[in-house]
């Protein structure tokens, strides 16, 4: 495994790359989740990139990126496990040169939902990512679908560079009570780590109805709104019926419709869905 800290070095070993190349970018903090992507990546590519960069800019002045769980040789170890030929591991100044990058703004995709609690922050992720895949010219990359958003910002973003990229998105991973596997999960207390289960609990008694023939979008909400309410420790920010392009807020839900919320339990802010009739 070869770890790359430069974007010219990564531009020049490029072009020796047995295809197809395969990419699986992360902020760092890796986990199960991190782990089913590499190993599908691994699977779908000849050869097996990885992008490390925590990327400062789509961390809010009030969000987590001092305490971000950081752990670089363990995720390098993980790395290593699942067969990765090689690491992209840049610095700040290095991603970031004065003048030498295109600011990519997704457009409406990136101003609700998580977009509009978080201003900038998928003008940010659409940034950064769109200067990994510049740099890298993978021909497919792997994304969990737990963000579900900023998947959608990623390809609008893909599509907005002119890169010829095939975005697979996989299922997301989950604990035995049913929480999302996420890296701000390493915050939550044991009695925290309980509560957040109920957002999927919420998720999943709404798609159950769903699946009975229930198609009215506010009762699917007011139902995942309702078994939330149940734990007291989860703060509950919004509950989203959409379409999965657009994301535009629905009456009448459909299969393929995108159930998503956000929440914030003890410090960590938690994302989750699901699409009705999956």
């Amino acid at each position: 495994m070869r770890i790359i800290e430069t974007a010219s070095e990564m531009v020049a070993l490029r072009a020796d790359m047995p295809e197809p190349v395969a990419l699986m970018a992360t902020l760092g903090g890796m986990h199960r989740g991190h782990e089913a992507l590499l190993h599908r990546a691994r699977r779908l590519g000849t050869t097996l990139a990885a992008s490390l960069f925590l990327n400062p800019t789509q961390f809010g002045e009030l969000e987590d990126l001092d305490a971000y769980p950081v752990d670089t040789e363990r995720d390098l170890r993980i790395f290593r496990e699942h067969g990765v030929d090689y690491v992209f591991k840049p610095s700040v100044d290095e991603m970031y040169p004065p003048g030498g990058y295109r600011t990519v703004d997704p457009g409406p995709i990136g101003q609700v939902l998580e977009g509009k609690r978080r201003p900038g922050h998928f003008v940010a992720v659409a940034t950064v990512v769109g200067r990994i895949l510049t740099i890298i010219r993978p021909n497919m990359a792997v994304w969990g679908a737990k963000d579900a958003q900023q998947n959608l910002v990623i390809k609008k973003a893909t599509e907005m560079l002119g890169l010829d990229v095939v975005h697979h998105i996989e299922p997301t991973v989950r604990d035995q009570s049913g929480l999302a596997l996420s890296s701000r999960n390493a915050y939550l207390s044991a009695a925290e780590r309980r509560a957040a289960a109920g957002l999927y609990r919420g998720l999943k008694e709404a798609a159950e109805e769903f699946a009975h023939g229930g198609d009215d979008a506010n009762l699917l909400r007011n139902i995942v709104r309702s078994v939330v309410a149940r734990e007291p420790l989860i703060d509950l920010d919004y509950v989203s019926a959409a379409d999965p392009v657009t994301l535009a807020e629905l009456e009448t839900a459909s299969d393929g419709t995108l159930l998503s919320l956000a929440a914030i339990v003890g410090r960590s802010r938690l994302i989750d869905n699901v699409v009705l009739g999956e």
